[in-house]
């Protein structure tokens, strides 16, 4: 055969029985994009802080960061103490350290939620919702909001129905006449047990955006799983797959709600934990769920707060860095912190995460972009799950643009890039 000449192979198939089935299988590839579009490729915190919206003030987030930077002053004023009682090894014990000072003094919070929920016990909501939305517009104006602010609103179930969509009417309208609605705007609609209600939640929006003039679609939404009904359906199938589907598109995360659904359950008060079996059930199932929907999944909290003595502290601060670490493993990353004694070990548990990973991750990715063989074979998904737990360290401050740089070779856009690949590069890899 003639150099440039290409051998020729023997086919079966007439050429119109690829067009067919291409052409059956179109409804199948519309749905495949329009329901698993992949993750939308944007930050994601590692925790959300409920606050109460009687008491939220200007002043919350700096508090937070400072009553965090004290509680370490008192019960872990140095790295080798606080490594000590996490556990951290000595390589990790002043990077941690470091980066969890640094990260409260500059961000001690990464979501903010404005609770009107459970842990409101205000008397004058149409008041403190308006506070709430002139605060969060005047801290994006200023430069100190958290990357993401928003509000928890009152449930879809007929006594608290009216005043929550009261407040969330109030609030969304403070913030247009206060400037518009911050791109970090996140609303929560908490002990959803039907898809009705997220549909409901849909409608509620679209009628906002109507009447204010919004683009429509504009305004999102999370979903709080409280409710063993929330998981499993009376007929069998998964209800948070179906309320996936009814935020048409809206859903941007789905937030176990750690003790509300173990009561459900009837699990005893002293075993209701994000570690609980029945815990570990329910957020499989929203994982599953939710996987390639673009709607991401947070674990819940804990109730076992860092308060009282140094030993009490400690105990506290050991219980939830483990929670944490667990749930990290788990994929399950953005968990909630109920007071400012958890930030410190969100933060330990968030950096020795991507920290103790990083260099093994950079190898793997370096070589993978490299085409370089290795002790592992990997392949476009696995590289998609590499950069992104680069980017996840990045975002959080575990990890630094420069030093991920100088261990692949790569900007962080090359990430971004092995982060979302087309839908045919991972398929093409199983080939």
């Amino acid at each position: 055969m003639g150099q440039g000449q290409q051998e020729k192979v023997a086919t079966s198939l007439a050429g119109t029985v690829s067009e067919e089935i291409s052409a059956s299988l179109a409804p199948v590839d519309a749905a495949l994009e329009r329901t698993y579009p992949g993750d939308p490729g944007t930050r994601q915190p590692v925790h959300t802080v409920y606050v109460p919206g009687e008491v939220f003030a200007a002043d919350t987030l700096r508090s937070w960061g400072d009553q965090a930077l004290a509680a370490l002053d008192e019960h872990a004023p140095d790295a080798a103490s606080f490594a000590a009682v996490l556990g951290l090894s000595d390589e990790l014990a002043e990077p941690v350290y470091t980066r969890v000072r640094a990260k409260l003094e500059r961000e001690p919070i990464e979501d903010l939620r404005v609770d009107f929920e459970d842990g409101y016990h205000g008397t004058d909501e149409d008041a403190d919702a308006a506070r709430a939305a002139r605060l969060i517009a005047s801290a994006y104006a200023d430069g100190t909001a958290a990357p993401y602010m928003g509000i928890r609103m009152k449930c879809m179930e007929a006594a608290v129905r009216d005043r929550g969509i009261r407040t969330l009417d109030v609030f969304l309208s403070g913030l247009l006449e206060h400037g518009g609605l911050p791109d970090g705007l996140t609303l929560t609609l908490p002990k959803v047990t039907y898809p009705e209600q997220v549909t409901a939640m849909v409608r509620l929006l679209e009628a906002f955006e109507k009447a204010r003039g919004l683009e429509p679609g504009r305004i999102g939404f999370e979903i709080q799983i409280e409710t063993s009904q929330a998981i499993l359906a009376a007929d069998g199938t998964a209800t948070v797959a179906r309320m996936i589907q009814a935020a048409e598109g809206r859903a941007t995360g789905l937030h176990y709600g750690t003790f509300d659904y173990s009561a459900c359950l009837g699990v005893s008060a002293a075993y209701q934990a994000s570690d609980h079996p029945a815990a570990d059930h329910a957020k499989a199932i929203m994982q599953v769920a939710a996987a390639g929907t673009g709607v991401r999944v947070s674990d819940g909290s804990t109730n076992v707060l860092p308060v009282g003595s140094t030993e009490k502290v400690h105990d506290a601060w050991r219980l939830h860095y483990g929670l944490t670490r667990r749930a990290l493993a788990r994929a399950y990353y953005q968990g909630w912190d109920m007071h400012p004694g958890h930030i410190p070990t969100r933060y330990a548990a968030v950096f020795a995460f991507y920290r103790e990973g990083f260099e093994q991750a950079a190898a793997r990715l370096a070589r993978y972009a490299g085409h370089v063989g290795g002790d592992v074979m990997d392949e476009p998904a696995t590289a998609k799950a590499l950069s992104g737990y680069l980017l996840r360290g990045l975002d959080c401050g575990a990890l630094h643009v420069a030093e991920v740089a100088r261990a692949t070779g790569l900007t962080r856009a090359d990430l971004e890039g092995f982060a979302a690949p087309r839908r045919g590069d991972l398929t093409a890899s199983a080939q």
